[in-house]
């Protein structure tokens, strides 16, 4: 490992020194090329230089201890020893998971896919919760929220929502977000107070580039149709609306949000190519799950994996078994807290994982 981290460090001053070149600035392309791997690399140069330091801190510190005879300054320098084994040790750690595999689509924008699953039209209410609470989110990460397609419900909310989320490593935070969300709670409907139990699924898909997913145009049917609104309104008169039907797969995409046939088109396009690349990761999923002993908490589709009570002001991830009491919090976008210990987790499987093989 720290051969690798050695190789890392080398590889990070090579790239501050071809930064620093007055040449490099000639050519925008090699430049912007460089300067990304070189930003890459910043975190875990730092924390290899981190772990460094506190070697050198503990081997001072043995050494005080090995040659101090006065028990006030050796008790000193042994708490300073002990704290210094706590926080490398968690150093090394944190090094062995930067250390993993990274995953290709990290980088990514995502499209996010909400639906109301069961509980009628108190779940098509809380799909425009979880709707919310994601937009907001992404407004406190200086993400851009683009809705490709949306459907109201009679009581006020969504029965599905489909967005384009665009940031800096937007797939990485929100990916383990799939999955059905479950809410406990008393609608504003139920005269009577009883809590209901509804749910809605959510879907993350890396967005896919057309060289990762070639789709033939004699796969597809496109249909044209008017855009409506809520009651079958018609909002226009042009044949803008836009469903593509992949004929292979039989997976329909409609997009009517747009003015223009070309731009729900295009918009359509990219959420049928996101689905296909999902498609193919699921099957690459499943296909290494066969190989596994166990699967607690895989982070399928159909697993419920949080549950948002109200009347306890809770929400609780069953996969990781973390539980805040800041409902209120979440849904207004403060969810830094509960996506870190779903990551964490996910990176510590991983790391037991690499370490089993090796």
């Amino acid at each position: 490992m720290f051969d690798r981290l050695e190789q890392t460090e080398a590889r990070y001053e090579e790239l501050t020194q071809v930064l620093a070149s007055p040449d490099i600035t000639n050519d925008s392309a090699k430049y912007q090329k460089t300067a990304k791997a070189h930003s890459d690399l910043v975190p875990i140069v730092e924390k290899f230089r981190e772990y460094k330091e506190l070697k050198k801190g503990i081997e001072g510190s043995k050494a005080l201890l090995a040659e101090e005879t006065d028990p006030e300054m050796r008790t000193y320098a042994q708490d300073e020893l002990t704290q210094l084994e706590t926080r490398i040790a968690a150093v090394e750690q944190e090094l062995k998971i930067m250390l993993l595999p990274k995953d290709p689509n990290d980088e990514k924008n995502v499209i996010l896919e909400i639906r109301a699953g069961t509980g009628g039209d108190e779940a098509t209410l809380f799909v425009a919760e979880i709707f919310r609470m994601y937009s907001r989110f992404a407004e406190l990460q200086g993400w851009k929220v683009d809705v490709m397609s949306s459907s109201e419900s009679s009581a006020g909310g969504l029965k599905e929502v489909i967005a384009m989320v665009e940031g800096k490593r937007v797939y990485s935070r929100l990916k383990y977000a799939s999955g059905v969300h479950r809410v406990q709670r008393v609608p504003v409907t139920e005269a009577s107070g009883r809590i209901h139990t509804s749910a809605v699924t959510v879907a993350v898909l890396p967005e896919a580039a057309e060289v990762e997913v070639e789709i033939k145009d004699s796969e597809l049917k496109i249909d044209t149709f008017c855009a409506s609104g809520p009651g079958g309104q018609h909002v226009n008169t042009s044949h803008s609306a836009v469903r593509i039907t992949h004929l292979p797969t039989g997976m329909v995409v409609s997009c009517q949000d747009e003015r223009s046939q070309y731009k729900n088109r295009a918009k359509a396009m990219k959420v049928l190519r996101s689905r296909l690349l999902d498609m193919e990761m699921q099957k690459q999923h499943d296909a290494i799950a066969k190989d596994r002993k166990s699967q607690v908490g895989t982070g399928e589709r159909s697993e419920k994996i949080r549950t948002y009570n109200f009347r306890d002001n809770r929400i609780t991830d069953h996969r990781v078994h973390f539980t805040t009491h800041r409902l209120v919090e979440v849904l207004n976008g403060d969810l830094a807290e509960l996506l870190d210990n779903v990551i964490t987790y996910y990176q510590s499987e991983k790391l037991k994982d690499a370490t089993a093989v090796s």
